[in-house]
């Protein structure tokens, strides 16, 4: 058997420690396993393939990143080139990839990604490459999964760095936006504002109306609190609003960004207080991953091979109850896992006073 391993979509904690565990579990069975260079665009070029053995996996479970290389370009089904005319474009390449597995007797692919990698694996699979999928995102947000690896050390990062936002706002009585990853799931802002006593969690899932957080941040200060901490996800709306978009590359999803610098001017205007606001971004994918995120990299690395070994394919491996499970791929592409506003964790968050910025319509 003769198995490649990509990394696709954005880096995350614990990808190496799933890249080791799947290469290890294979290599003990006799396998070969290659690592596909920077995502599916090095699969156009004429060396895509690194080997992978045991010495070149060795020590890399407590690394951040990725050893292969991550890139959120490249889907091969819209892959962007440039026109004549100086414009760019998109082409179905995925013929190309098919061709090239062929070419280097790959039987089957470990496919370690978010919900953008799952889509192009399931369409993938219906070109007749054998798949298993590894949910990876800090997002946490891709379907079926309860948790992904990477959120863990990614709210861990989040909830320390709100942690010591605290202390200058409290200093300076202001009012710190942060604003955290979550295009269309709230569930690091959800996570680590809570953790972190944040007085508003703006989420992608409930629009916000900013009359409620100003009355908030002023029923806060009215007891003698006079700071205030707003923890946004970057893909929260204004209630008939529009997410914040800096700009869009062919083959490429949205870049989101600014709804923290438009909540700091919006707020500092209504409530009189000096407002700043501070963007985590790419520091909440950053850093070696927690004990939690090592740990279930590996589980879920170790099970994509016990996938491929029972020739179950076309699956992704889940964690579901602390168990891992086996659900289609096809079940997961193009779904996106939400936080469900009646939550137990959002009914806390509520209870112990946390704003969301919808309160006026409860």
């Amino acid at each position: 058997m003769r198995i490649a391993i990509n990394t696709g979509g954005g880096d995350a904690p614990g990808l190496n420690a799933a890249i080791r565990a799947a290469t290890l579990t294979a290599l003990s069975k006799g396998w070969e396993v290659f690592g596909i260079r920077n995502g599916y665009g090095s699969l156009y070029t004429d060396d895509p393939f690194i080997p992978l053995t045991a010495s070149i996996v060795k020590r890399i479970t407590m690394q951040g990143g990725t050893i292969l290389g991550a890139a959120n370009r490249g889907n091969p089904f819209e892959y962007p080139y440039q026109k004549e005319d100086g414009t760019w474009a998109a082409e179905d390449r995925s013929d190309e990839i098919v061709k090239m597995f062929k070419k280097h007797k790959i039987d089957a692919l470990v496919a370690i990604g978010g919900d953008g990698s799952m889509y192009i694996a399931h369409k993938l699979v219906k070109k007749g490459i054998q798949i298993v999928g590894v949910p990876k995102t800090i997002d946490n947000d891709i379907y079926g999964c309860d948790v992904t690896l990477g959120f863990d050390t990614a709210v861990s990062t989040a909830t320390e760095a709100i942690d010591k936002i605290t202390t200058t706002a409290e200093a300076h009585q202001r009012v710190m936006v942060v604003e955290v990853m979550g295009r269309y799931a709230g569930w690091i802002a959800l996570h680590a504002g809570l953790s972190a006593s944040a007085d508003v969690i703006l989420i992608p899932e409930i629009p916000f109306i900013i009359d409620d957080i100003v009355n908030k941040i002023k029923s806060v200060e009215s007891r003698g609190k006079e700071y205030a901490i707003v923890v946004v996800a970057e893909g929260a709306t204004e209630k008939d609003g529009e997410r914040f978009v800096r700009g869009k590359k062919i083959g490429q999803a949205e870049l989101l960004g600014g709804i923290g610098e438009f909540l700091e001017k919006k707020l500092g205007k209504l409530t009189g207080k000096e407002s700043r606001s501070l963007v985590l971004g790419h520091l909440q994918r950053g850093g070696m991953p927690t004990t939690y995120d090592r740990l279930i990299s590996l589980r879920f690395g170790s099970a994509a091979i016990r996938c491929i070994d029972d020739g179950d394919f076309n699956k992704l491996v889940v964690m579901r109850e602390n168990r891992i499970q086996r659900i289609p791929i096809s079940e997961v592409a193009e779904k996106v896992k939400k936080v469900q506003t009646d939550s137990d964790t959002v009914i806390t968050a509520r209870d112990i006073g946390v704003s969301f910025g919808n309160e006026s319509e409860r």
